[in-house]
């Protein structure tokens, strides 16, 4: 097989994308999307000034830089909503999330293009093992607007594979004997599991489907992590649980919204600035109420959360106290983050995330001392305090750290090589 007739793999990620392509036989590699970067920013900024749009790394700069403009985050998290088909203004006029969206994974074509020398039509896309917890419809209407946005884009043959399923497939190129292993897959906004028997002689089966011996997921993930920390160690600086003069509390949704990534634009537009400037009697201490409004008008929330991402990996990395910088708001104005906090505030979240690791083993059949192995894939799953109950939980069973922004990727990669072969030889 040549560049000119093979699939792409593409994680359309929470906060991270990735493309990654695979020649008969050989390994799968990862595309440039940003110079040399393999990973970009699942972001879009619509800069108002000039009319362009923007992407990844490109939108999120613009956007801190106060180029006026929307900025379109985390917009996976909107596949299976309402939402997909609510429209919102841009410098060009209304469009819709689903419109946003195919955008986007255009541009992830467009970028492959530049590398492969041509335009590629297959591709297979991940997915999460659940879009939406629970409702199994609503998981279906997310697959079918991200095959619609695909196919908008211009990809002619779409199939889908799970996340964790693909990042197993990646794992494989390392095993050197047969291994039954627990795929964890801590996304954006996602995560997800897979108990599967993996090997050299198994690796070269076109079908799998009986090596996969069970999956499970959680829709919780990095950008639920940075919305608890948000929460916890920043809005209490804007007014949240504050009391007015008579004892009650300010009401929460707006600090809610203003720590979620897809929410945050909501915020700005005028009627919801207006709302958050009526809270004013609700506060007993009007300097709370100033920094809301001054990041509200100053469209500060989209730096807020970037600075709370960056403090928790930084804190994770150190295994050391921080400090969350929020000066742009105020002069001297920030909050500290130590690993303590992240692992009491955390706690709930992450517990919920192992309790699924554990299901997917249990429908597999099996009890955790029957693993050879966990393999850790998805940015998130590099989070200390989310090691550190993975490891109390599966005591004595290895921890193995793959590529935590490429794997799956590379894994989908793989399915597309043997999507591909199959498609030949039917």
């Amino acid at each position: 097989m040549n560049a000119t007739n093979a699939g792409i793999g593409i994680d359309f990620g929470t906060s991270n994308s990735a493309i990654a392509w695979a020649i008969d036989g050989g390994i799968a590699e990862a595309l440039p999307l940003e110079g040399t970067a393999t990973t970009m920013p699942t972001a879009l900024f619509y800069n108002a000034e000039d009319r362009t749009t923007h992407f990844g790394r490109d939108a999120v700069a613009m956007y801190l830089a106060g180029v006026e403009g929307r900025l379109m985050r985390s917009l996976k998290s909107l596949l299976g909503s309402s939402l997909m088909q609510e429209t919102t203004a841009v410098y060009d006029g209304l469009i819709s999330f689903q419109d946003i969206v195919a955008r986007f994974l255009h541009e992830l074509g467009t970028r492959a293009e530049k590398t492969l020398g041509h335009r590629p039509e297959r591709v297979v896309l991940g997915r999460p093992v659940h879009f939406v917890d629970d409702d199994a419809k609503r998981d279906r209407q997310a697959e079918d607007s991200l095959r619609l946005a695909a196919r908008a884009a211009g990809f002619r043959e779409i199939a889908f594979q799970f996340e964790p399923i693909a990042a197993a497939f990646d794992y494989e190129q390392r095993v050197s004997k047969e291994s039954v292993i627990l795929i964890v897959d801590i996304g954006g906004g996602t995560s997800d599991f897979t108990v599967v028997r993996l090997g050299p002689e198994r690796a070269v089966r076109p079908e799998r489907s009986d090596d996969v011996l069970a999956t499970s997921g959680v829709h919780i993930g990095g950008t639920d992590f940075d919305q608890r920390l948000n929460l916890e160690r920043v809005m209490p600086l804007l007014g949240f649980r504050h009391h007015d003069a008579r004892g009650r509390e300010v009401p929460s949704k707006v600090f809610f919204e203003l720590s979620s990534w897809h929410l945050i634009n909501w915020l700005y537009a005028p009627k919801a600035v207006r709302q958050a400037q009526e809270l004013r009697t609700s506060y007993a201490d009007p300097r709370l109420h100033a920094r809301l409004m001054t990041v509200l008008e100053e469209r500060y929330g989209h730096r807020i959360a970037s600075e709370v991402e960056q403090a928790k990996i930084d804190s994770s990395v150190g295994n050391a106290a921080v400090t969350i910088d929020l000066s742009f708001a105020e002069a001297g104005l920030g909050a500290s983050l130590t690993p303590q906090d992240m692992a009491e505030q955390l706690a709930d979240a992450l517990g919920k995330v192992v309790a699924s690791a554990h299901e997917c083993v249990r429908r597999a059949g099996l009890r955790s001392h029957d693993l050879d192995a966990i393999y850790l894939t998805g940015g998130s799953s590099a989070l200390r305090p989310f090691q550190d109950a993975l490891r109390r939980s599966f005591a004595g069973v290895k921890l193995v750290e793959g590529d935590l922004f490429g794997g799956v990727a590379a894994g989908l990669a793989y399915a597309a090589r043997a999507t591909r072969k199959t498609a030949s030889t039917a």
